[in-house]
């Protein structure tokens, strides 16, 4: 089972490895599409309602006249592009014609691996999408690519502190002396702390552990097995501080190791490139390098390998740009919010969003339900729910 130890890897070297793969990702060109959703949009219309008077009045007749003068027939091919990036199998559907699906139906069951920058971010950006892979039978691994220590607050330490002490009294009549000395030096250095303190490598570690804790329990609510979770700690992010090290080889092969090993036919990236301490870029620029280093090297998996970006911690995608869009139902929606509830130390308002007070789940939620409503004002299929993806070509 992968540990995320290092294992120096010495055909490549850092020099050679391009480690901001995420400034060549490009949206992908469905340039009728988004003019025509635009269109919807201006006209206040859905798709299936827009006329030839429509398109004429808001200088798009040259759309109509590639089909034959017609604005139903573009209306159509619009209409069906989007009505294929809807699906309910996002591991794609076994016995089924996949011409039209965005997922292939073979293999199956697929080997899935989903990084998530933070310990919460599978959950809260794909929480749905996990838990259909699961029920559905693929063989999902959740990798959670930073410790996330620096977003867990003192009171949190307390709290576990207080009960790893009690625990100890209770049923080790008091005679672990590591344990009384740990809990003294914690809990003193916190009660000194001022404002603007880093936290020491003690604390950053309870609070490393309390995530992975959470993090342990959220993949258990939805299925996945305890061998296939899998805390990489890459180093870039230990530094203590908002401000993070630079990513290096050593991120890169401990990413690397681990898609070696798993060798999946889906792996899930963060793609919310505009997070405000630059985390999920960082993290997924070690991954589409890890990527990258395996194809130089000619790994034969590659070729059976489809990428899938996500976001939904801080944006959601232009629905233009979506390339599979996975439902959800009420019931779904809310087995989505218990998992993210079970990370109980991120459950205060999110730090860095302005004047926005809702929770992680509350924003989460809230995104799910536009991109339904997008897709239901343009006349397809009404959800309560949805996620969204964009496939990356590599």
């Amino acid at each position: 089972m992968f540990r995320g130890l290092f294992v120096s890897l010495p055909h490549q070297n850092l020099y050679d490895m391009n480690l901001n793969l995420t400034s060549t990702i490009k949206m992908p060109d469905h340039a009728l599409r988004r003019q025509v959703i635009e269109l919807c949009q201006k006209v206040g219309k859905p798709l299936l309602k827009l006329s030839k008077k429509d398109y004429m009045d808001n200088g798009l007749g040259h759309l109509i006249e590639q089909f034959n003068g017609q604005a139903g027939l573009v209306n159509i091919e619009v209409f069906n592009e989007l009505q294929h990036t809807i699906t309910g199998w996002p591991g794609g559907k076994p016995n089924a014609d996949d011409s039209t699906r965005p997922e292939r139906a073979l293999p199956y069951p697929k080997r899935v691996i989903v990084f998530s920058p933070h310990p919460d971010d599978d959950v809260i950006s794909m929480g749905g999408t996990v838990r259909r892979l699961m029920q559905q039978g693929h063989d999902v691994h959740v990798a959670y690519e930073t410790s996330g220590n620096i977003a867990v607050a003192d009171e949190e330490v307390r709290l576990y502190m207080h009960f790893i002490n009690g625990f100890n009294q209770l049923f080790a009549n008091g005679s672990d002396e590591v344990i009384k000395i740990r809990y003294r030096e914690i809990m003193n250095y916190i009660k000194q702390k001022q404002e603007g303190d880093l936290d020491n490598q003690a604390i950053l570690t309870v609070k490393g552990l309390i995530r992975r804790g959470e993090a342990r329990n959220a993949c258990g609510y939805n299925g996945i097995h305890k061998d296939h979770i899998h805390f990489l700690d890459l180093p870039f992010y230990e530094s203590g501080k908002i401000e993070k090290l630079p990513v290096s080889e050593r991120d890169v092969r401990i990413v690397q190791e681990l898609i070696a090993e798993v060798q999946p036919h889906q792996i899930y990236v963060a793609a919310d490139l505009a997070d405000p301490h630059g985390t999920h870029r960082k993290c997924t620029d070690v991954v589409l390098a890890a990527i990258e280093e395996e194809k130089q090297a000619g790994a034969e998996w590659l070729k059976d390998c489809r990428v899938w970006m996500y976001r939904g911690a801080w944006a959601e995608w232009d629905v233009a740009d979506i390339e599979m869009c996975v439902p959800m139902s009420p019931e779904e929606l809310t087995e989505k919010r218990n998992a993210i509830l079970r990370h109980q130390s991120q459950m205060e308002g999110a730090p860095f969003m302005g004047n926005d007070e809702r929770l992680f789940w509350q924003r989460a939620q809230d995104r799910n339900r536009s991109t339904a409503k997008h897709y239901d004002d343009l006349g397809l299929a009404c959800y309560e729910a949805m996620e969204a993806f964009v496939e990356y070509k590599f």
